[in-house]
């Protein structure tokens, strides 16, 4: 392996690590789900544009194809809400455990919203990983709360891939996120503005967490985003996307490390979410068996 290569495999490891750590943060951070996106959302903005800044980039979009940023956008605030309201409720572990099973949905809702057919290995993953989500439902059943919003924050999650996926080839995908960002940040003002959530309290924030959520924000969202982007000009999308599924693992060995007994899950766990990542990383690599075996009997 050339050392570039090497550089950025390791580079590639280390924005996945970050990416678990997010559900860290989530844990350590007091304030409750909403609040904690919209915080995330506003530096991670702010961090994006900077970056535009300093490289020069253009960023500017008419607004008619900003508006379908914003509406994406809304899904990935919802999304992230979901996930730390799970983690609020549960733990790091069950949260990263069962939010792994976004390849079930992305499955079927990428078929329906593209009107392809049903690929005969999507199916197959998909009912491994819900092998692996009923052993978690059976061994873990204390956390239910926590399991049903990690799982809705997995069909958000794949709602949001398959819909930004139909974009990403139109505008470059550092734009892409910081619209979104915009259009997540956006909604969640809104929701405050009508709840009346806009108090003293939601700006009243520890030192703490404040310096949590400029991790949060600017080091595991801005640069995480826009750093995974320029590792994809060197590495196949087939190694971004087998490292991205390492997330999860990252995530809950992070987690046993830092909180211990309160991470400590039961044998049926674990042998749950084994199943579902076994099947995460058996997809892109049967995806890439089955394409490279397709190409070679064409010639």
């Amino acid at each position: 392996m050339e050392t570039s290569h090497l550089r950025q495999h390791l580079h590639l490891h280390f924005i996945v690590v970050l990416l678990g750590f997010t559900a860290i943060l989530g844990a350590l951070i007091s304030m409750p789900a909403a609040d904690l996106v919209w915080y995330r959302m506003f530096f991670a903005t702010a961090g994006l544009w900077v970056f535009f800044l300093i490289k020069k980039l253009p960023y500017r979009l008419p607004f008619e194809k900003q508006l379908p940023l914003y509406l994406i956008g809304t899904l990935v605030a919802l999304h992230w809400i979901t996930f730390f309201h799970a983690i609020k409720v549960s733990n790091v572990s069950v949260t990263l455990g069962v939010f792994a099973s976004v390849p079930l949905f992305t499955s079927f809702l990428e078929p329906l919203l593209q009107r392809r057919r049903i690929l005969w290995l999507e199916v197959l993953i998909g009912m491994i990983i819900l092998l692996g989500i009923y052993l978690i439902f059976r061994y873990e059943f204390y956390y239910m709360q926590g399991i049903l919003y990690a799982l809705l924050s997995a069909l958000l999650n794949g709602l949001f891939v398959v819909l930004n996926r139909n974009i990403s080839m139109r505008h470059h995908p550092t734009v892409i996120s910081f619209y979104e960002m915009i259009g997540g940040f956006l909604l969640i003002s809104l929701y405050f503005l009508i709840t009346g959530a806009f108090s003293e309290e939601l700006f009243r924030v520890t030192s703490a967490d404040l310096g949590y959520l400029l991790i949060l924000g600017l080091l595991c969202t801005s640069y995480a985003f826009a750093a995974i982007v320029h590792i994809m000009k060197v590495l196949t999308a087939y190694n971004v996307v087998l490292a991205v599924s390492m997330e999860p693992v990252y995530g809950i060995a992070l987690a046993y490390m830092i909180f211990r007994d309160a991470e400590r899950m039961s044998g049926g766990f674990y042998i749950g979410t084994l199943i579902i990542m076994v099947a995460v990383f058996l997809y892109p690599y049967l995806k890439y068996r089955l394409a490279r075996r397709k190409v070679k009997s064409e010639k």
